[in-house]
């Protein structure tokens, strides 16, 4: 990953206090012991003549590409941070789902997180976990899969994989809560983020990378 072009190229919508780009599936947000390089690594490319480093306001998994927020300063990364935390950014995004679906809802499930030797952690269903809901409408079948739009009302830890596997059926190539597919990465894509800033509203889109 220490490869990667420039994510200068990445770049979706900017102005002086914040930026959105495109990341790429396979780039961690931040560092941890399975991923020692991560977007920390590249966030130089993203001054642009900036004294401070941007630094991202939300996260994303690993293997989920799309839009993700950096803010330029400090009082931008608090303002934005806040606008999360009341709700107030509309978050989309597109996954293959195995097998064939229909329609749309919505999905009420609260979520709380497990551990073991074996698996590691994860996510689950629990109804005495944290409050979780996400819409969702199908958008096209391709092929043996179907492509599905998914609003999160909520901000849970692998929200749209659990409440996927849990009412619908597992993202393709999801290796925790699906089964792993050597041939493509866990189809996952931050479609876009919309917001009120200033005087009006910011609405970004991400390109689908992949179609199938």
């Amino acid at each position: 990953m220490d490869q990667l072009p420039g994510l200068a190229s990445r770049i979706l919508y900017e102005d002086a206090e914040l930026l959105v780009i495109d990341k790429p599936a396979g780039l961690a947000v931040h560092p941890g012991p399975k991923t020692p390089h991560s977007l920390e690594d590249h966030l130089d490319d993203l001054r642009l003549g900036f004294r401070q480093r941007p630094q991202p306001v939300h996260r994303l998994d690993r293997d989920t590409s799309g839009c993700l927020l950096l803010a330029r300063n400090r009082r931008a990364l608090k303002r934005l941070g806040a606008l999360f935390e009341q709700g107030a950014v509309t978050k989309t995004y597109v996954a293959l789902l195995a097998g064939r679906h229909e329609g749309d809802g919505r999905i009420d499930a609260p979520l709380s997180k497990i551990s073991s030797r074996e698996k590691g952690w994860r996510m689950r269903v629990d109804p005495a976990g944290k409050s979780a809901a996400t819409l969702w409408r199908v958008l096209e079948p391709r092929g043996d899969h179907t492509l599905v739009e998914f609003r999160p009302l909520t901000g849970r830890t692998h929200q749209i994989r659990v409440h996927a596997a849990h009412a619908l059926s597992p993202l393709v190539g999801d290796p925790v809560y699906g089964q792993a597919d050597p041939a493509m990465s866990m189809r996952l894509h931050a479609l876009g983020l919309s917001f009120p800033w200033k005087h009006g509203t910011i609405a970004v889109e991400a390109p689908l990378p992949w179609n199938g």
